[in-house]
C-alpha cells in the first residue's frame, strides 16, 4: 500500500495507483476530459493537472503514478488557469456552441468542466470552420464538429472491442477522427457495438435512436442482464414515460465490464414487430379477441384430457428467452403431470445437449469461466463464429491479440476473423474428430507431448487426408497451442449439433493434454438452464394431438412452423404477431424482454436476474404468470422456483448462484 496526502487528507491507495485513482478513492473531485476508467490512461487533454510538492511543473494526474508520502494539492489559482486555459483552447476549435448540442444541459463533460471551472464565456474568439457529419451508420452519427479528439473512441474500439476501425488522421489542428483508412463510417469495418458512442464526453458521437430524447438526468434508469445470447452482460437501460429510449453496458458488471455488441445495445429497441396485447381464440375460422378466462379454458378443456397418451398427447415448445422461473413451471406442467412425451425448447439442445451428455458421462463439470478466455494467451475457437453471435466472447479475444495472444481458428465457413488469426484451419465438414486427432498427432511430432512417434506421423498424414488440411497448417497449430502458458478452447454449435459424443470426448482429452480451459459458447440466454430441465431433445409433433408453445418474445424459426402445421390444436403464448401465432387455436400475450423480471443462467453457470424496466401492457401477463394461471386451470400444483433444481443434473459448468 502507499500513502499519500491529497488537499491534506492523507490516503491509503495500492500499488500501481495513478494521482487521479487515488484521489477518485479519497472522494477528490479531478476534472477530466480523456480519461476513462475502464481504459489506458492517456494523458492527452491536460484537464487534470495537479501540483505536486518537488516538482517544477503542474502535473497530469491521470498518468501520473502514486509515490509514498507524495503530497498533492488538486485546486490552486495556478491550476486553475492551466485548466480554463485548455478548456478555452478546446472551445475555440471546433464548433461548440452548447444550446445547439444534443448533449447540452448535463449529458457533456466538455460543458460540465467549463461550468465547474465557473467559465462563463469564452475567453478566446473561436477560429473554427464547418466540418462534415457522416451520417452513414445505421444506428449512430459521426458529428466532426462536436469532437475534441480525445481519443477515447479510439481507445474503446482497440482496448475493449479489438476491432480498431477508428483512428486518428493528421496531427495538430488538422486532426481528424477516422474510421479505417478515411472511408464513411456505415461502409467501414466497424461491428456496430456503439462502445465508442458510450465513451464520446461530448456529442461527437451520437445513438440515432436516443438523441434529442431527454438528458440522462431526465431518464429512469434500470440495471439489469442482456438476453440476446447466453453471456448475461449486465446494462443499464434507459426510460422515459415507460418507453426504453437506449441501452448502456453497465461498467460494473462482472460479465462484460461495461461492453455490449449491437444485439444488445441496439437491436433490442429497433424492434418494429406487431404487439399482441388481448388473449385471442379461433371462432369460424378467424382469431378473435377474447378474455384470459375463456382462453386458458380452451386451452385446459384440449390439454387435459390428453395427458399420459403418449404419442398421442400433447407436445410443448419452450423458448430458451424465458426466465428459469417459466422454464420451471413449464417443465412441471407438460413433462412431469401432463406426462408429454416430447417436452424440449426451442433450440432442441442443439447447443447444450452433447455438452450435457459429456458432462453426465463424466460426472463432474468440465468447463471454465469468461475470465479464463479473456486470460489466455492462446485460444483455439472451434464450430464458433464469433462474428455473428456472442460477440462480446470475440471482443475478449479480439482486444488480446495485439498483446501476443494467439488465434487459432478451426471451421469450415468462412468468418471475419481469418484475417486476425495467427492460423485459420478450413476442414471438410463433418472432420472435427480427424482436426483433433491431428492437433495431438503433431503436439507428439513436435515433441510437445509424449507418445508413439511412427503412430503419430502415420495418424497425422491420416488426419490431414481426412480433413483437407495440410500437415504443415496441423503443425503450426498444434505448435501454439503446445507451447502457450494459458491456453483456451472456445467451442460452439459447429461441434454441438453433430450429436456425436466423440469430438467432444477428444476435445476434452486435448484441453487436458495441453493444459487448456475449455468453454462453450451454448445457444440463447437460458440455453443451459432448459438443458438442466432436460429440455434439449429434438423436435417432432409425433403424432400428438395438441402443441403448446411457449414463445414469449422470440422469433419462431421456419422449421419450427413446418413441423406444427399439423397440430390438430394449437396454443402459443407471445408477444408479438408471427406465421406461428396465425396458425394458433389460442394465443396468449405475454410480456417482452424489458418488461419481465427472472433469472437467467449464462454459459459460463453464472444464474443473475433480470429487472423490470417498463410495465407491460394492459391485459399482457409474465410468461411464468401465464404458465401459473394455466396449471391452476388443469387443476395442477406447482412449486415456486427453486435454484437447486438447476443442479440436480450434471452440467458443463459450476453453477453458482
Amino acid at each position: 500500500m502507499i500513502n499519500l496526502t491529497i488537499d491534506g487528507k492523507t490516503v491509503q491507495v495500492a500499488d500501481g495507483m495513478t494521482v487521479l485513482q487515488a484521489a477518485q478513492e479519497a472522494g477528490i473531485h479531478i476534472p477530466t476530459l480523456c480519461n476513462h476508467p475502464a481504459l489506458t490512461p492517456f494523458g492527452g487533454c491536460r484537464l487534470c493537472l495537479v501540483e505536486v510538492e518537488g516538482m517544477r511543473t503542474l502535473q497530469p494526474s491521470c498518468t501520473l503514478p502514486a509515490n509514498e508520502k507524495m503530497v498533492v494539492v488538486t485546486s490552486t489559482d495556478k491550476i486553475k488557469a492551466a485548466r480554463r486555459f485548455v478548456l478555452s483552447m478546446i472551445f475555440s476549435d471546433r464548433n461548440h456552441f452548447c444550446p445547439f448540442c444534443q448533449v447540452s444541459g448535463g449529458d457533456c463533460e466538455l460543458q460540465n468542466s467549463a461550468l465547474h471551472e465557473g467559465m462563463s464565456h469564452w475567453p478566446f474568439r473561436p477560429n473554427w470552420k464547418p466540418y462534415a457529419v457522416d451520417a452513414s451508420h445505421p444506428y449512430f452519427v459521426m458529428d466532426h464538429n462536436r469532437c475534441i479528439l480525445c481519443q477515447r473512441c479510439v481507445r474503446a474500439c482497440g482496448q475493449l472491442v479489438g476491432n480498431f476501425t477508428l483512428g486518428i488522421e493528421e496531427r495538430g489542428a488538422l486532426s481528424m477522427l477516422v474510421a479505417d483508412t478515411g472511408v464513411p463510417l456505415g461502409e467501414s469495418t466497424c461491428v456496430s457495438c456503439g462502445t465508442c458512442v458510450s465513451v464520446c464526453p461530448t456529442g461527437a458521437l451520437i445513438e440515432r435512436r436516443s438523441a434529442y430524447q431527454g438528458q440522462t438526468e431526465s431518464l429512469e434508469v434500470t440495471k439489469t442482464i442482456c438476453i440476446e445470447c447466453s453471456l448475461g452482460c449486465g446494462t443499464e437501460v434507459y426510460t422515459r414515460n415507460n418507453r426504453v429510449v437506449r441501452i448502456l453496458g453497465d461498467w460494473d458488471a462482472a460479465t462484460n465490464a461495461g461492453v455490449l455488441c449491437k444485439q444488445g445495445r441496439f437491436l433490442p429497441i429497433e424492434e418494429d414487430r406487431e404487439r399482441i396485447t388481448k388473449p385471442m381464440v379461433r371462432k369460424d375460422g378467424k382469431l378473435q379477441p377474447a378474455s384470459w378466462e375463456e382462453a386458458l379454458a380452451i386451452v385446459a378443456a384440449q390439454l387435459k384430457p390428453l395427458a399420459g397418451k403418449k404419442g398421442q398427447g400433447v407436445a410443448a415448445v419452450a423458448s430458451t428467452r424465458l426466465p428459469v422461473e417459466a422454464l420451471s413451471l413449464f417443465k412441471q406442467i407438460f413433462a412431469d403431470q401432463l406426462d408429454g412425451d416430447m417436452v424440449t425448447s426451442t433450440e432442441e439442445g442443439q447447443a447444450t445437449s452433447i455438452s450435457s451428455l459429456l458432462a453426465e458421462e463424466l460426472g463432474q463439470p468440465y468447463e471454465a469461466s469468461l475470465a479464463a478466455l479473456q486470460q489466455a494467451d492462446c485460444v483455439l475457437a472451434m464450430g464458433v463464429n464469433l462474428n455473428d453471435s456472442h460477440m462480446v466472447a470475440g471482443f475478449f479475444v479480439k482486444r488480446n491479440l495485439p498483446e501476443g495472444t494467439n488465434l487459432v481458428l478451426v471451421d469450415p465457413e468462412p468468418g471475419n476473423l481469418e484475417t486476425m488469426a495467427n492460423v485459420a484451419l478450413k476442414p471438410v465438414h463433418g472432420s472435427d474428430s480427424d482436426v483433433i486427432l491431428g492437433l495431438q498427432s503433431a503436439l507428439v511430432r513436435l515433441g510437445l507431448q509424449d507418445g508413439d512417434a511412427v503412430q503419430a506421423e502415420q495418424d497425422l498424414a491420416r488426419a490431414a487426408q481426412a480433413t483437407g488440411l495440410s500437415q504443415d497448417d496441423l503443425l503450426a497449430a498444434a505448435a501454439l497451442l503446445g507451447s502457450a502458458d494459458r491456453p483456451m478452447f472456445l467451442y460452439g454449435k459447429g461441434i454441438t449439433t453433430q450429436n456425436n459424443l466423440q469430438p467432444m470426448r477428444m476435445l476434452v482429452e486435448l484441453a487436458h493434454q495441453t493444459g487448456a480451459s475449455l468453454l462453450s459458447v451454448k445457444g440463447d440466454a437460458n440455453s443451459q438452464a432448459a438443458a438442466q430441465y432436460y429440455l434439449d431433445q429434438p423436435f417432432d409433433l409425433n403424432g400428438n394431438q395438441a402443441a403448446y408453445i411457449a414463445l414469449g418474445d422470440d422469433t419462431p424459426s421456419q422449421r419450427l412452423i413446418q413441423k406444427l402445421e399439423k397440430a390438430p390444436f394449437l396454443a402459443v403464448q407471445a408477444s408479438y404477431v408471427s406465421h406461428l401465432t396465425a396458425m394458433a387455436n389460442v394465443v396468449l400475450p405475454v410480456e417482452i424482454w424489458s418488461e419481465q423480471e427472472g433469472h437467467f443462467l449464462n454459459l459460463e453457470g453464472r444464474l443473475q436476474k433480470t429487472t423490470r424496466a417498463i410495465v407491460a401492457p394492459e391485459g399482457v401477463r409474465s410468461n411464468t404468470g401465464t404458465l401459473e394461471a394455466l396449471a391452476q386451470e388443469l387443476g395442477m400444483e406447482t412449486n415456486t422456483f427453486r435454484s437447486t433444481e438447476l443442479f440436480e443434473r450434471p452440467a458443463p459448468v459450476t453453477i453458482a448462484a
